[in-house]
C-alpha cells in the first residue's frame, strides 16, 4: 500500500464563463467573475480518492497555490474525499506571474516534505492551457511520469498507465514514486454531497508560504499582450461550381 498522494487543484475562471480581455490588454477580467476548480483537477482528485477507497493509498492531500480564495477550491477537493489540504499562499504580483515552473517547484518541495508516493495533476488547466506542470514536477524530482492517463492501475510499487496519444493508446509501466496527469477519459468526477461538504468544513487546511518551502517565485517569463482571437469573417453561399471557382480566383486563393 503506497503512502500519500498529493493532488494539485487549480482555481480557474469557470468553464461556462465568457472570457473578457482587459481594455489595456494586460490579461483577462477576473474581478467578480465566477471561478471553479479546473475540470482536469477534478478528475485528478477523483482518481486519488478512488485509490484511497480501494485501500491502495493511505492519504490524499489537496494542494492549491494562489490567493485566499484558493481555499474554496481546496474545500471542494475535501468535500470530494481528500483528507486534508495545503494552501500555498501566493498573492499580488507573484500570483500574476505564477506559471507552471513556479508551481512545479512548489509541488516538488511539498512531495519531499510530505514524503508523497504519487502526485496526480490535471493534464492541463483550462485558463493557460500550458500542459507543463506535471512534466516539470517529474523532471525536478527525477521521478517517472505517466501523462495523459486514461487508465491507472496500481500494482505493488509499480503503476500501469494507459496514455492517450495522437495515434491511439499507449500502455506503460512505471515505478513509484511517480507523477501522473489526468486526461478527460480517466474517470467521471463525483459531485460533492451536502453531508460531505459539511464534513469537509472540519478537515484541516495548512497555510504555507513558498519561502517556507525554499521556493523562489521569480519568473523569467513576461506576458507582453493578451488579446481576443480575430473575429471570423462571414461565409457566403455560391450556386454553382463555376461561381465557387470564380470567387476563389477573385480572392487570390487559386
Amino acid at each position: 500500500m503506497s503512502g500519500r498522494v498529493l493532488v494539485g487543484v487549480k482555481r480557474v475562471i469557470d468553464y461556462a464563463v465568457k472570457i473578457r480581455v482587459k481594455p489595456d490588454n494586460t490579461g483577462v477580467v477576473t474581478d467578480g467573475v465566477k471561478h471553479s476548480m479546473n475540470p482536469f483537477c477534478e478528475i485528478a482528485v477523483e482518481e486519488a480518492v478512488k485509490l484511497k477507497e480501494k485501500k491502495l493509498v493511505k492519504e490524499v492531500v489537496a494542494v492549491s497555490c494562489g490567493p485566499q480564495q484558493s481555499q474554496e477550491t481546496i474545500r471542494t477537493a475535501l468535500a470530494m474525499g481528500a483528507d486534508r489540504g495545503i494552501h500555498v499562499e501566493v498573492s499580488g504580483n507573484d500570483y500574476e506571474t505564477l506559471g507552471p515552473l513556479q508551481v512545479s517547484k512548489i509541488m516538488a518541495a511539498l512531495a519531499k516534505k510530505e514524503d508523497a508516493q504519487i502526485i496526480i495533476l490535471g493534464k492541463q488547466a483550462i485558463d493557460d492551457d500550458c500542459n507543463q506542470t506535471g512534466q516539470m514536477t517529474a523532471a525536478l524530482l527525477d521521478w517517472p511520469q505517466g501523462t495523459f492517463a486514461s487508465e491507472v492501475t496500481l500494482d505493488g510499487d509499480k503503476i500501469k498507465v494507459v496514455r492517450e496519444i495522437d495515434g491511439g493508446l499507449e500502455t506503460i509501466k512505471i515505478n513509484t514514486p511517480a507523477v501522473l496527469t489526468a486526461d478527460l477519459r480517466l474517470n467521471t468526477p463525483r459531485y460533492a454531497t451536502l453531508p460531505n461538504i459539511m464534513k469537509a468544513k472540519k478537515k484541516k487546511i495548512a497555510n504555507v508560504k513558498p519561502a517556507d518551502l525554499g521556493v523562489n517565485l521569480t519568473s523569467k517569463l513576461e506576458v507582453l499582450r493578451v488579446e481576443d482571437p480575430p473575429q471570423r469573417q462571414a461565409g457566403m453561399k455560391v450556386e454553382t461550381v463555376e461561381d465557387l471557382v470564380g470567387k476563389l480566383k477573385e480572392s487570390g486563393k487559386v
